[in-house]
């Protein structure tokens, strides 16, 4: 007979809270202090500060199905609140040293992965629906299916093929990579020409060396000072317009008050619920539809799940076999930050990897991200700012980011032919077709194939399989469709 009162050996590693003295946050018993959480939360805040200005740039700035944006002032009052929100609550629920955010990469697959299939508000309804989806697979402990289905290699090719297509969106924006003239691609118009390209170099130069010299804060300072440098170009040389080929915002000084602080605009908040329940991702399918939760919820969860381990790790919170006690308590707070991100139409809001920062500075308890939440909350009345930020300053961050995640390549075996080619496919079709999803559904397909022709198809867990024909159905969709007809 079970026990009504399970003793703590009875419960999971992962979901048991440690005990000890200290207080609520257990700070003494983490060998830290409150000046130390409160520096900490600081360092936090200022290494991934730069997300209020990247993240508008990607989602303000894409067009959806009909062709609408959002708009940056929105989307980015509502990254630093929904930021704010998350950390927040990350502090009270985990107690654990992990900051929360818009995510690099996921934002990048709602922007240019989903927003072209849907309109703005069907795109954050379906984040919110990924929320649910992550929040039922942690309280119920699916989350060790979901880990089962999917190879460790492959997942390591999809952060890897996302950083890959960040960079290439990057290069892309500042107008360094162009269609060329017979050629899919090439080097600027001719050349690298022009001030905003050499805006871009020089914005790139400064954050690499920022980056490699352990700067906190690196990325953030490298768009700030390019930024003062493309303005001091513009307000020398430019006449006001776009004469110098800026490939989006003019920069500019400002020349009010309003230019510098505001109250927040929160019009995008609760955009998801435009229109009503009734009719919604109709022109999309039901195939498509599962495909796309599936694709923010591999990512989200997976993401997730690394940065903890990885962040637990450096500030010794991890045991010996990598479990983190109270791990339910981080995952159940970072599928809230998903709901609030859709809520708040500021995309899926993840851990962050740059939560290192805090824990570098020694931070060990939750009341870290609660000091970097509360940044995150004065920063909402800054946001006039981002509107100063031209695509070629804030760009190089797109191809450090994708620098970080190249480096996980060296954690895939390609001496194994299944994992390898499905890796490979995954990494270099993300790039190549400008899908994040088309990446991870040729990666997953080209691994189940090879499993099945090296007479390994039973190895392969059934729900890779059920995932694997859900893609093979959408990348088929068009000749089926044609076939029915």
């Amino acid at each position: 007979m079970n026990s009504p009162n399970p003793s703590p050996s009875d419960v999971p590693a992962q979901d048991r809270v440690p005990k000890g003295s200290g207080g609520f946050f257990r700070i003494s018993e983490r060998g830290s202090t409150l000046g130390t959480e409160i520096r900490g939360g600081l360092a936090t805040f200022f290494a991934m500060a730069y997300i209020v200005v990247l993240n508008p740039l990607i989602i303000g700035t894409a067009e959806d199905v009909n062709g609408e944006t959002l708009g940056i002032p929105g989307v980015a009052a509502m990254t630093a609140l929904v930021a704010a929100l998350s950390c927040v609550l990350m502090g009270v629920v985990s107690r654990y040293p992990f900051a929360i955010a818009a995510g690099m990469g996921l934002n990048a697959v709602v922007a240019y992965g989903i927003a072209p299939l849907m309109p703005w508000a069907d795109v954050f309804l379906l984040i919110i629906i990924e929320g649910v989806l992550l929040l039922i697979l942690v309280l119920t402990g699916f989350r060790t299916a979901v880990f089962a289905a999917i190879p460790p290699g492959l997942k390591v090719a999809i952060a890897v093929g996302v950083g890959l297509f960040l960079a290439l969106i990057g290069l892309v924006n500042a107008g360094f990579v162009q269609a060329g003239d017979g050629t899919p691609v090439q080097l600027g118009s001719g050349g690298l020409n022009g001030w905003p390209i050499l805006i871009f170099v020089i914005g790139l130069l400064l954050s690499i060396a920022l980056y490699v010299r352990n700067v906190r804060g690196a990325l953030l300072i490298g768009i700030v000072v390019t930024t003062v440098i493309a303005i001091a170009v513009e307000t020398l040389l430019g006449d006001g317009g776009d004469r110098l080929g800026w490939g989006l915002t003019v920069p500019s000084l400002p020349t009010s008050a309003g230019d510098l602080i505001a109250l927040p605009d929160l019009s995008l908040l609760g955009l998801f619920a435009e229109g009503g329940l009734a009719g919604r991702f109709s022109d999309v399918g039901v195939a498509t539809v599962v495909m796309l939760v599936f694709t923010l919820l591999l990512a989200d969860f997976f993401d997730t799940m690394g940065t903890m381990v990885g962040v637990a790790h450096q500030g010794d919170l991890a045991d010996e076999d990598g479990n983190i006690e109270g791990a339910r308590g981080v995952l159940t707070a970072d599928a809230f930050g998903t709901l609030l991100g859709g809520i708040g139409s500021a995309s899926v809001a993840t851990l962050y990897a740059e939560s290192a920062a805090g824990v570098g500075e020694g931070a060990r308890t939750g009341v870290a991200p609660i000091v970097t939440g509360a940044m995150f909350l004065v920063s909402t009345l800054f946001t006039p700012l981002v509107t100063l930020v031209p695509f070629e300053a804030a760009t190089p961050v797109l191809v450090i980011v994708g620098f970080m995640m190249m480096t996980q390549v060296t954690g895939i075996d390609f001496k194994d032919p299944a994992i390898g080619i499905g890796s490979f496919l995954a990494i270099i079709m993300m790039p190549f077709t400008y899908s994040i999803a088309n990446g991870i559904g040729f990666g997953l397909l080209g691994y189940a194939f090879v499993m099945l022709v090296t007479g390994r198809g039973r190895r392969v867990h059934p729900l890779l399989w059920l995932i694997s024909v859900i893609f093979l159905i959408h990348f088929a969709e068009a000749p089926i469709s044609a076939l029915i007809s």
